[in-house]
This record gives C-alpha cells, structure tokens and sequence, in this order.
C-alpha cells in the first residue's frame, strides 16, 4: 500500500511546477493556462488521498465539482484566446495589457 506521504510529495511537486511555471513564463498565455492546470491537479489529488485515508468520500465530490470548473476554464480561456489572437495576431502577455481601459 502507498503512504499517504507519496500522495502528498507528489501533489507539493505538481503545485511547485505550476507555481514555477507561472512565475518563469509571463509571455505565452497558453503555459500560463497549463500551469494553473497542474495547480488545480494538485489539489485534486490532495482530496483524493485524504478522501482515500480517511474513508470518506466528501473529498472525491469536491474533486468532481473542481474538474468541473476547470474544463470551464480551459474552455472559456482558450475561446478568449482565440478571440483575442485574432484580432492582435499574437498571445504575448506583456502586449495583451494593452486592452486595460
């Protein structure tokens, strides 16, 4: 059986991945998406491997309810971006900051 420690070291990798890679990149709004992907698949995990240790499956819904809202986002995101990228012709984000009103 694997201890509830595997679970959670993994999960603190995933999340410092996706910090670190929102931190590193600043220009491609695409990894920035993809980053907040793995922070959201982190804490996914989190409530998985509690849910499994505790018996409790409250952390297994809360994980339906956070895949949920993140296909959401991946959706709602991406069309903005396609929106925005054909109207700029690029995804850079320092030049999208030009759009504050």
């Amino acid at each position: 059986m694997i201890p509830l420690s595997a679970y959670l070291i993994l999960s603190a990798i995933l999340f410092a991945i996706g910090v670190a890679g929102i931190y590193i990149n600043r220009k491609n709004v695409i990894i920035l998406l993809m980053c907040i992907e793995l922070i959201l698949l982190a804490v996914n995990t989190n409530f998985v491997a509690f849910s499994h240790f505790l018996q409790n499956h409250i952390g297994e819904v809360f994980v339906f309810f956070i895949l949920t809202v993140a296909a959401a986002e991946a959706a709602i995101g991406l069309a903005i971006l396609v929106a925005v990228f054909r109207n700029r012709r690029t995804i850079d984000v320092e030049e999208l900051d030009l759009l504050k009103g």
